[in-house]
């Protein structure tokens, strides 16, 4: 009797441990990164068009570039795990190298316009912008309704150029390829004024004598980034990076850091 139940023993046992070897423990999947489940695409490289000649949105440090955009260009690369590349261009070049796909996105302090819109979709507003006024520190311009008749400066392709155009006329008009070429119009008599942003306006009468900003705004108006309508995954990841770094603060740090309050 022994025997026998020593035998059922061994054999529950052959049983159990069959049993046992025939389970697999689970194997937890990893973490997905944040790249890997908040956004669609997948980027090795994003190409950002740009105007580097307007501080302190963006600018040359020597070889570098540097400011505003720059900053939060490479954050969002950052946060879609993707490496920037910036490609220097004309302002009225980076819609065009957008819809084409020569680069991913633009930001350049361009404005949201309704003529825009149809050409480019726009990300989410990530700064503020407001268009002054630049004159002679002995100019008899003292508000907007002196304008009128005068010769205006703008940077070509900018809501500065489309603003003054429609307001002024374009035979009052004179385009330049760069803010600073309208400056230099400016104190060579060329022109009366000159439109454009205000942030880069500060910085240019700072460098020229002569020269102050009109007390009064000519427009204020939304930057946001520029994408090809062919590129929704990507509007949409750069909302969601542009959402993602405006709540833990890193774009008003970035904006904190080249524009002090006053």
């Amino acid at each position: 009797m022994k025997k026998l139940i020593v035998l059922l023993l061994a054999v529950a046992m052959v049983f159990t441990l069959a049993a046992c070897g025939n389970q697999q423990t689970p194997v937890e999947e990893p973490e997905k990164t944040a790249t890997e489940s908040a956004y669609k695409g997948t980027y090795d490289v994003l190409k950002m068009a740009t105007n580097a000649a307007f501080p302190p949105y963006e600018y040359k440090e020597g070889e570098d570039f540097a400011g505003i955009d720059v900053e939060i260009a490479t954050a969002i690369a950052k946060e879609l795990g993707a490496e920037l590349e910036i490609v220097d261009m004309e302002f009225d070049s980076i819609i065009a190298s957008v819809q084409s796909g020569e680069t991913s996105f633009g930001m350049a302090g361009m404005t949201v316009t309704d003529e825009r819109k149809e050409e480019v979709d726009f990300s989410s507003s990530y700064a503020t912008g407001v268009q002054v006024v630049i004159v002679a520190e002995d100019s008899d311009i003292a508000s907007l309704d002196d304008l009128e008749g005068k010769k205006i400066g703008v940077q070509l392709g900018t809501t500065g150029d489309f603003y003054a155009t429609d307001d002024y006329g374009s035979e009052n008009v004179t385009q330049y390829g760069k803010g600073a070429d309208a400056v230099i119009a400016l104190k060579g008599g060329d022109v009366d004024a000159v439109i454009i942003d205000n942030e880069p306006a500060k910085a240019f009468v700072a460098e020229n004598e002569g020269l102050k900003i009109l007390n009064t705004e000519y427009a204020v108006e939304d930057y946001a980034i520029a994408i090809s309508k062919d590129n929704a995954d990507l509007l949409a990841d750069i909302n969601k990076a542009l959402e993602k770094l405006t709540a833990d603060g890193t774009i008003d740090a970035i904006i904190a850091k080249y524009i002090k309050a006053e």
